[in-house]
């Protein structure tokens, strides 16, 4: 029972770094990408080909990773973030399927379908990360690194800038902020972090492909930030922690196949979305922080 629990916090705090990031830009930039999912994929193959074909390390992989999400993100966001916002939507659902096919026709470098296996454990200095148990803290320690670099951003004037565009984009012109500029670093910000809980993915299960990374991820991602709270600093960790918990709620139910699992499951992140949108639009977290400037 110990190692299912530390496997699903383990999973919950990746998961937890991917809605954080991904609400960065949705919640306090207004961008809606959906392609967060990509450079979650990006951060995992990249280590894991760095750790495998250079022997590095995780803070080496890890850097690798989120430098190749930036640039990929600067590539998608560069044109698409001079138009209306719509064209990013369009852009980046069109990254997310161009994507999944590189993850999988990319056999010389991804693996293809089967992947990338034998991972090798990931190393910080002298130090292994070996255990379940020091993995859990290695992603504790890296979704608290997370929040309090987000949390930091949000309250600087950059934050500022973004809530400015995120409520009013033409005023926020007129008043002379650089709009393509600004919201161009929040998703080069929000890839690169994505990464890192691409890379933390890659290390703990020392096997990765494609199945990982699909728009189906993205969806779920931005169900966790919606669910939680979007604008908030705690509200994508509430989504994540529920939706993770989910799926294991239900295989304890009496009398449910467990092969109808997913499809209940599905149900129920459609009917919890609708119902918050109509009900608490600002997410299960999200009244809680507002007063303070949506921290």
């Amino acid at each position: 029972m110990w190692a299912y629990l530390n496997n699903l916090a383990v999973l919950i705090g990746i998961n937890a770094i991917l809605a954080v990031t991904l609400n960065f830009v949705l919640g306090y930039a207004g961008i809606f990408s959906m392609a967060h999912a990509v450079f979650f994929g990006v951060g995992a193959y990249t280590a894991a080909l760095v750790a495998v074909k250079l022997g590095g390390g995780f803070l080496l992989a890890t850097g690798a990773g989120m430098a190749v999400a930036v640039l990929i993100s600067l590539a998608l966001a560069l044109p698409a973030l001079r138009v209306r916002g719509e064209y990013f939507v369009a852009a980046s659902l069109g990254l997310q399927m161009l994507a999944v096919t590189v993850f999988s026709e990319w056999k010389s470098v991804t693996g293809g379908i089967g992947g990338i296996t034998n991972i090798p454990a990931a190393r910080l200095g002298g130090w292994t990360v070996e255990t379940p148990e020091q993995y859990l803290v290695l992603t504790l320690v890296c979704l608290g690194m997370v929040m309090w670099l987000i949390s930091r951003l949000v309250h600087s004037s950059f934050g500022r800038s973004l809530k400015a565009i995120r409520d009013d984009e033409t005023a926020a012109a007129a008043f002379g902020k650089k709009v393509a500029v600004i919201k161009t670093l929040a998703v080069a910000v929000s890839s690169a972090l994505a990464a890192v809980a691409g890379s933390l993915y890659a290390f703990y299960l020392s096997f990765i492909n494609v199945e990982s990374f699909t728009l189906d991820t993205s969806v779920y991602l931005m169900a966790m930030v919606i669910i939680g709270g979007t604008a908030t600093l705690w509200g994508p960790v509430v989504g994540s922690v529920l939706i993770l918990l989910l799926p294991a709620a239900l295989s304890y139910l009496p009398g449910l196949p467990q092969t109808e699992i997913g499809s209940i499951q599905q149900m129920v992140y459609g009917l919890a979305m609708v119902l918050l949108m109509i009900f608490r639009p600002g997410g299960l977290w999200g009244f809680r922080d507002q007063p303070k400037d949506a921290s």
